[in-house]
């Protein structure tokens, strides 16, 4: 036993505390141990000799492990503090969302998904262009796991990876959603990463791929296979140059540097975004063809003009949808649009509604009409 390397033996330990009845061991499961003691090949190339190999890839380590085994001693109860870790085993899966139209980078979503790989992915966007809906319809579609984690300027370590809770009177390490993920095999998306500050540094090591070393109780985690890392935000990690969103925050180019491709999402044509605004009619019982075409010829208008600095607000897909929301309870086209759009200064405000009584001449009329007959209902 002393002809063997304190490297290798320290294998042999770990092997022997991890999986204290077997004698057994599969090629890779020796591999990943020395990997998780920071080791390289040459330190386990005496435990994979052709003496110890039984059949292809597995090998019998009874006469190295044995001496290792006295070492696994059980302490009487109480006699040390005990330091476990533990992790919500409950699985989270998106559920299908029958107002869902497929569009843009979706079918490239759901290929990187489907694949396997390790392929961190880092989507930008304006707000309300579906950038986490679209995600999350790729997991439901594919039926995988699916976690994910608001980031704002307070998220930290603790919150990512976990920290220590007080549970039953013992102090136990509760793992947190990124080491979940990571365990099994999940999609991470991390909303509105531009949010964070540098305390999201601590995923740069995790960006990679590779396991991680939980610092707090010295365990190694090791991603398992589908584990994926996929971020959303508003800006490309450099901050909002026209100020419109003031919160984002200026990313580490080294942490930017991790994810292998960007997307940049824009809104949906207007066919496909008119196909999203009648699902959400169908959702809220409240179907009018005319007036949800209406609506994207409206909000495509005011992108335009935005997009050419003519005015300083848009309308996104998502207001759409508010708006389609408000319609089903007021029964009131001009009431619904107002209301959705009243966060807008009043100048932008009279604008819009101007331009939507230009789009749609006959809206005042029927305005009128509605109120008359609410008024009867009376």
């Amino acid at each position: 036993m002393n002809e063997l390397k304190i490297s290798t033996q320290n294998i042999l330990k770990e092997l022997a505390k991890n999986f204290p009845d077997q004698k057994q061991f599969r090629k890779n499961i020796i591999e990943t141990t020395g990997k998780s003691l920071g080791y390289t090949g040459k330190d386990w190339k005496d435990l994979i000799t052709p003496d110890n190999r039984v059949k292809i890839g597995t090998y019998d380590l009874s006469a190295l492990i044995q001496p290792y085994e006295s070492n696994v001693v059980d302490l009487p109860k109480g006699s040390i503090a005990k330091m476990q870790s533990i992790v919500n085993q409950e699985k989270t899966f998106a559920k299908s969302d029958p107002t869902f139209v497929p569009w843009g980078p979706f079918h490239d979503i759901v290929k990187i998904v489907k694949c396997g790989m390790f392929y961190p992915v880092y989507i930008s966007g304006l707000s309300g262009n579906g950038k986490t809906f679209m995600v999350e319809q790729a997991c439901s579609k594919l039926n995988k796991e699916f976690i994910r984690v608001q980031i704002n300027p307070e998220t930290d370590e603790d919150d990512l990876l976990g920290g220590f809770r007080l549970i039953d009177g013992e102090t136990i390490f509760s793992k947190g959603p990124v080491l979940k993920a990571m365990e099994n095999g999940a999609v991470l998306l991390l909303d509105e990463i531009d949010r964070a500050t540098n305390k999201i540094m601590c995923l740069q090591g995790i960006l990679e791929g590779k396991p991680v070393l939980v610092k707090k109780t010295g365990e190694t985690i090791t991603p398992a296979p589908g584990f994926n890392v996929i971020a959303t935000a508003n800006t490309k990690g450099k901050g909002s140059e026209d100020g419109r969103f003031t919160a984002a925050s200026i990313i580490d180019e080294a942490f930017l540097e991790r994810f292998t491709i960007a997307v940049d999402q824009k809104f949906p044509s207007p066919s496909i975004e008119t196909k999203i605004v009648l699902n959400h009619m169908e959702k809220f019982g409240a179907v009018d063809k005319e007036f949800a075409e209406k609506l994207v010829s409206w909000a495509d208008i005011i992108r335009k003009t935005f997009y050419d600095d003519g005015v300083d607000e848009v309308v996104s897909t998502r207001r759409l949808c508010h708006i389609v929301q408000s319609f089903s309870i007021f029964k009131n086209k001009i009431k619904a649009i107002e209301l959705c759009i009243a966060r807008f200064d009043d100048d932008t405000k009279e604008a819009f509604l101007d331009l939507y009584t230009k789009v749609d001449s006959g809206a005042l009329d029927n305005e009128e009409n509605n109120v008359e007959e609410q008024t009867n209902e009376l």
